[in-house]
């Protein structure tokens, strides 16, 4: 903005004409003191270990190191490093006490054609502050998504507005198969499928969807 060998103006005129001060000029900001440096060493390290700590937790683990800072200054230099917390996932696939289940259909069952078994999975959405969470109907033998919806809760109405409206574009599969996750127990889900004739099946506990219906967070 300022140019030190303009042809015709001085310094003192340019600073005077855009109204700031020479000494603004002049002044070279100091770089972080040797304890800051230190610090974010420490930090560095840390995060290395725990990709997961935030602020707080990191505030709290060099407290406990015996390093006197406080939650501003780690914020300051976390940010500076460019340090994001990567958010221990949630678990989307945790039965709720007192919701039935239903056994699993699909065991040496031969998938042929579309509109034989449907699945659905909920995945995470990691956002700057805590977690989106996205569910998918999708055709098991297409693999082709027949609807989405995405939500801020676990709750398990979005499951089923995603649900009516493959429903509705496509019909009603044979078989409908998910985990064991609290809101394919709810009776707003079991009942939908219900109501329309829908046999309802269930991966065991503990055991991973099938590849046909696992969603990728990052890549979908």
């Amino acid at each position: 903005m300022i140019e030190r060998d303009h042809p015709a103006l001085s310094i003192v005129a340019q600073c005077r004409l855009l109204s700031i001060s020479r000494s603004s000029f002049y002044h070279e900001p100091a770089g972080e003191t040797e304890r800051n440096l230190g610090l974010m060493r420490l930090i560095d390290q840390q995060f290395l270990d725990t990709p997961f700590y935030g602020v707080r937790q990191m505030t709290w683990h060099l407290q406990n190191e015996g390093h006197g800072v406080n939650q501003k200054r780690i914020r300051r230099l976390m940010r500076l490093m460019r340090l994001m917390p990567i958010f221990q996932k949630p678990n989307t696939s945790k039965p709720r006490k007192g919701h039935k289940t239903y056994p699993y259909l699909l065991g040496g069952l031969r998938v042929d054609r579309p509109g034989q078994v449907w699945c659905a999975d909920i995945t995470y959405l990691p956002m700057r502050r805590g977690f989106l969470y996205l569910v998918a109907i999708m055709d098991w033998f297409t693999r082709k998504v027949l609807a989405w919806r995405i939500s801020n809760t676990l709750e398990a109405d979005f499951c089923v507005e995603a649900l009516n409206e493959a429903i509705h574009r496509f019909g009603v599969p044979e078989i409908m198969n998910t985990d064991q996750g609290s809101q394919f127990t709810s009776f707003a889900w079991t009942d939908r499928l219900k109501r329309v004739s829908i046999r309802i099946s269930m991966d065991g506990k503990g055991r991973c969807c099938e590849p046909a219906c696992k969603i990728d967070p990052v890549t979908g």
